[in-house]
């Protein structure tokens, strides 16, 4: 609702500054009246979402209530029509309305990397949402049980980590899980150095995941040099251990604080001011292309000179951009320092450049597996 003729009253709201104190709340109120009726006008339109998103899942006959690539696209479209909020807000408050539209077709159980407080847990809400049943496992392997099980329907597993590289067991399993990858998540991740203490002089060890501890071992070679640092299987465990021992700390996200009662004695204390993590969202779901996709796939080469070489020809002869290769030892099974390829490329397996590039590794590769093709992580 745009009230045009309230619209004047703001340069002369500037311009008494509040000295003429009636006249100021003359302005508010009506102000605060406009944005009233807006909000009820939003609220209306939120049932109405709410209704379309039950008739199409009445419609769907049983599809799953969650597409990646539809969801994708709704956020990837708000972001840009946005003038006063960044994109990154307006997505936000999106993902929030998209979650509980989606929760009255399915309810979505999420298995992720515990215990509660974690990263993990963030990247889940972060891409699904509040509106979702997010189950904490104790290790990746677990995470990965659960979908393969179908006891979550999906799971969320970091991959990589911009400043400390790839997290090498979620690699592995992707190398035989059924699950495919249907989205990715990338986490902004702050560190901060979470205590009962009152300040840094009380601190005589700090508990956190080997990797946090390596991101800020700048930090704390500057700041806590003499302090003992224990590495723990979570950042959450360490504000568990942090909440119940003096002199200690531990290195976590604002969630661990909250959840543990800890007072922040510093934050954003990671090395790396872009300090990110990149998740994978694990299902049995074949997103469509959405034009802003990523295909992941793994494969083996043959153990001769230029072969490596030869295996990834066909994606620049098909003008397939390369946006990342990892290698890891093959599986146990396989010989002694024989290794698989991790690539990820720029577009979907159903676009024609990408599905002929696949067609010719096909051939040329002993071991081919396509890991899933899926939007590229909005904002």
């Amino acid at each position: 609702m745009r009230c045009e003729d309230d619209l004047p009253l703001l340069p002369d709201l500037a311009a008494i500054g509040f000295a003429d104190e009636p006249a100021a709340a003359v302005v508010l109120q009506r102000l605060r009246s406009e944005i009233d009726a807006i909000d009820d006008q939003l609220a209306a339109l939120l049932n109405r979402r709410a209704e379309m998103a039950q008739r199409i899942g009445a419609l769907k006959s049983g599809a799953p209530a969650y597409r990646p690539e539809r969801e994708s696209e709704i956020l990837r479209r708000v972001s840009r029509n946005s003038d006063l909020l960044s994109g990154e807000r307006v997505a936000a408050v999106f993902r929030e309305i998209i979650s509980a539209c989606r929760s009255l077709e399915e309810t979505i159980r999420v298995a992720y990397l515990g215990p509660a407080g974690t990263f993990s847990e963030q990247a889940v809400h972060k891409h699904f949402g509040r509106a979702v049943e997010a189950l904490a496992v104790a290790s990746v392997d677990e995470a990965f049980r659960s979908g393969e099980s179908g006891a979550t329907q999906f799971t969320v597993v970091p991959v990589e980590n911009s400043t400390e590289g790839v997290v090498g067991r979620t690699l592995d399993l992707l190398v035989s899980t059924p699950l495919r990858i249907c989205a990715e998540i990338e986490l902004r991740v702050q560190q901060n150095l979470l205590s009962r203490m009152e300040n840094l002089k009380a601190i005589t060890r700090v508990y956190s995941h080997s990797q946090s501890l390596a991101q800020c071992n700048g930090w704390l070679a500057q700041n806590l040099p003499a302090a003992e640092r224990i590495a723990v299987v979570s950042n959450a465990e360490a504000a568990r251990f942090a909440s119940a021992q003096d002199g200690a700390a531990a290195i976590a996200g604002e969630a661990a604080a909250e959840r543990y009662g800890l007072a922040t004695l510093a934050r954003s204390i990671e090395d790396a001011a872009n300090n990110t993590t990149r998740f994978l969202v694990l299902g049995n779901l074949d997103p469509a292309p959405t034009g802003a996709d990523r295909t992941s796939l793994v494969m083996s080469a043959e153990n001769r000179p230029g072969a490596v070489h030869a295996l990834l020809t066909p994606l620049a002869e098909n003008g397939v951009s390369m946006t990342r290769i990892e290698s890891r030892p093959a599986p146990a099974r396989a010989a002694l320092w024989e290794y698989v390829f991790f690539i990820d490329v720029e577009g979907h397996q159903k676009d024609a450049p990408v599905a002929r590039a696949l067609a010719a590794l096909r051939r040329k590769a002993p071991f081919l597996k396509i890991l899933g093709s899926y939007p590229s992580a909005p904002c």
